[in-house]
């Protein structure tokens, strides 16, 4: 069963960057897509961005498109989040998820969740 660990949160003032990575164990990472959501306090969680196993197909939520980049290195067994430019409106919870997949990491039902790594956005 894939076990997901996020981590790199923390406080960060607006503009800043920060890099959440979440670390997979349990499962070779190559077989999953890995998606980001983000939870904010009294709001639904919502999916951020995604990748595809292999990298080849990435997504990205309008909001945080051209700030945000998602990658992964397999060898590592593990999943970033490179954010830039960050906002108030980017703080939240943020989770890794990931499920088995061949091609694409949108439109599909996400069931192995890490515990979540807490971002602020403030000044």
């Amino acid at each position: 069963q894939l076990q997901l660990v996020e981590s790199g949160g923390g406080l960060v003032q607006p503009g800043g960057s920060l890099r959440l990575s979440c670390a997979a164990s349990g499962g070779n990472l190559e077989d999953y897509a890995i998606a980001w959501f983000r939870q904010a306090p009294g709001k639904e969680r919502v999916d951020v961005a995604c990748i595809s196993p292999r990298g080849g197909n990435y997504g990205y939520v309008d909001s945080v498109a051209g700030r945000f980049t998602i990658s992964r290195d397999n060898a590592k067994n593990t999943v970033y989040l490179q954010m830039s430019s960050l906002k108030p409106e980017d703080t939240g919870v943020y989770y890794c998820a990931g499920q088995r997949t061949v091609y694409y990491c949108s439109g599909i039902k996400y069931i192995y969740w890490g515990q979540g790594t807490q971002v602020t956005v403030s000044s």
